[in-house]
């Protein structure tokens, strides 16, 4: 039998000196006893992976909006690769794999029903603004119970880790760091991968210098960037990834954006424009009638103010649950 104590004592042995040590963890918001077999970080990952949060990544869009076919990415099947591709890094450079599992499976928890169009649109609309790691920090903190208290009582480094897995900030441990560059590895293969499927661009779209640097397939492409980052990290005892493949990356990343992300052959003007239209009357809906919002949500009203719990509430919904409910709300029931 292994207890958590061994396991915090083996990290001081296989893990390298820069990594994150569990029993050097900055602690929980509310201070809790600690769990006979499992680190805290090991705790953590669990706590994400039972979430309801969690749960409804499944539902909710990647990149293409209501794909024909049973093989495109969605925000869950994101997360995994991403935890994948992070551990894999983590185990390479002997750096703490399960702080690095944790925060990838909690970096999306936020993210909105219809993929980034529909973080753009809340955005929009939500008078304070809206950004995913915002709130996928906020679903760990409040939304989520952990048994009679609100938020999921992380631990600050996995908090860290998803709050900054993008945008100016950047995590203070290297593993957070680690799940920062995974994520974009990532998205950006996978989404070529299904762009591809479609015939949104086909291989001899791709930039020609992209693909000789990096590799002309999804398996080689990943695998290199994985690589370098790994082989780049080890020598310069920060982790980071050659200059020279992550001029190719982010060239690669651009073209993304350009021809697929940005694409009406992606998102058409009109579909488009009925997403902006459903989170909007949504959101007016329920801040108009907040007696409609399910119960949970009613309570946190006198906290946040009803435009924060609108926002949480949109948010959390999965793209088929936002469409069924837009219809049972403003769709007649005799046009059906």
């Amino acid at each position: 039998m292994i207890l958590r104590e061994e396991l915090e004592l083996r990290e001081y042995t296989i893990l390298s000196a820069g990594a994150t040590k569990s029993a050097e963890s900055k602690g929980r918001a509310l201070e809790e006893d600690k769990c006979v077999f499992r680190t805290d970080f090991q705790r953590d990952r669990d706590r994400i992976i039972h979430s309801k949060a969690f749960r409804r990544l499944m539902h909710k869009t990647q990149v293409f909006l209501a794909p024909e076919g049973d093989h495109f990415r969605t925000r869950l099947t994101h997360t995994l690769e991403v935890s994948q591709i992070a551990r894999t890094i983590a185990r390479s450079l002997c750096m703490n794999e399960d702080l690095t599992e944790a925060i990838a499976m909690g970096h999306d928890l936020g993210h909105t029903p219809f993929g980034h169009n529909g973080e753009e649109f809340l955005n929009e609309r939500h008078e304070k603004g809206f950004k995913h790691n915002i709130q996928s920090l906020r679903v760990a903190e409040v939304l989520e119970n952990h048994g009679t208290t609100a938020g999921m009582n992380l631990t600050e480094e996995v908090k860290d880790g998803i709050l900054n897995h993008t945008g100016e900030g950047l995590p203070y441990t290297p593993e957070g760091l680690i799940v920062r560059y995974s994520d974009r590895i990532a998205y950006i293969n996978h989404d070529i991968d299904d762009a591809l499927r479609c015939n949104v661009i086909s291989k001899t779209d791709l930039p020609p210098d992209c693909m000789e640097e990096l590799g002309s397939d999804h398996r080689r492409r990943i695998n290199n960037l994985v690589s370098d980052l790994v082989i780049n990290s080890d020598k310069s005892g920060s982790i980071a990834m050659s200059d020279e493949k992550l001029f190719y990356m982010n060239k690669l990343r651009d073209f993304m954006f350009e021809n697929v992300y940005h694409s009406r052959k992606v998102k058409k003007d009109e579909e488009l424009n009925k997403i902006k239209s459903m989170i909007f009357l949504l959101y007016d809906y329920f801040e108009s009638n907040p007696k409609k919002l399910p119960e949970e949500r009613r309570r946190g009203i006198p906290l946040y103010g009803i435009q924060e719990v609108v926002k949480d509430h949109i948010a959390g919904m999965t793209d088929r649950y936002a469409v069924n409910l837009f219809k049972e709300i403003f769709v007649p029931k005799s046009w059906k």
